[in-house]
């Protein structure tokens, strides 16, 4: 799937591919509260990881042969990798539980989105376990954005969030951030094994398979395509107001170090 001719989606990928929280990540007290942002677009990305799953293959029992078995077999091996990674240490886990696991190291606070996977684990719904957190704004958007693509369940729309909003830039975006991090000497391993992972992961395997995804949900047709290319748009945007927000908060430790 290639929108390359479209110059509002290049304009949007090129923001946050030149975006400046990545060089300003530059010690530990700014990694941290970057971390703490972030985090919550790790977690919530399972989510659509999962509705997708939950759509394309046949969860339910007695169960019954998904509808189309390419579509089957490329977001499970997805999810093979997102949920039950290597983590570098003999094990297995998810990129969350790496994430979070990486944020501890760093010492970066966990309280908030440990709130809301507790508050999820008790039953509650995503709004009523995000409405009782204190969020920055940005991230309660970027959370709303997610989940109401999810609650539409038009999988044309989640597919395209997936693949140009994640799978596809995040290699070209952590770059940057792998360099700047590379330099410090604060404890930071995890993030990095975090980080670099995603790039090996999401540029030779899931990237080429969330794209195919996509076309074989837009069917060639023009109306899902055009339904495609905005997801894709606005999907890069909320990231962008994001990242400005997390920058701002990075800055603002800096000021006061």
């Amino acid at each position: 799937m290639d929108f390359a001719d479209d110059n509002a989606l290049r304009e949007a990928r090129e923001y946050l591919l030149t975006h400046p929280v990545y060089r300003d990540v530059t010690n530990l007290p700014r990694i941290r509260r970057f971390m703490e942002y972030h985090v919550f677009a790790v977690w919530d990305f399972m989510s659509l990881l999962k509705a997708l799953q939950r759509a394309l293959t046949t969860l339910q029992v007695p169960w019954i042969p998904p509808d189309d078995r390419e579509a089957a077999r490329l977001i499970n091996e997805i999810v093979l990798g997102e949920e039950s990674d290597e983590d570098g240490l003999g094990g297995y886990m998810s990129h969350f539980e790496l994430y979070r696991q990486a944020m501890l190291e760093c010492g970066a606070d966990t309280h908030l989105i440990d709130q809301l996977v507790n508050a999820l684990a008790r039953g509650a719904s995503w709004q009523e376990a995000v409405d009782g957190l204190e969020l920055p704004s940005a991230v309660r958007a970027f959370l709303r954005f997610d989940f109401d693509l999810i609650d539409s369940q038009a999988l044309h729309r989640i597919a395209a969030a997936f693949f140009f909003g994640r799978e596809d830039i995040i290699p070209a975006m952590f770059r940057p951030l792998v360099l700047t991090l590379s330099q410090q000497g604060a404890p930071v391993q995890r993030f990095l094994y975090y980080l670099n992972r995603h790039i090996e992961v999401d540029e030779g395997q899931h990237g080429p398979r969330a794209s195919r995804m996509v076309e074989l949900l837009c069917h060639n047709d023009p109306r899902r395509l055009d339904e495609a290319r905005e997801t894709a748009l606005q999907a890069l945007r909320v990231r962008g107001h994001l990242w400005d927000a997390a920058h701002r908060a990075v800055l603002e430790i800096a000021s006061r170090a």
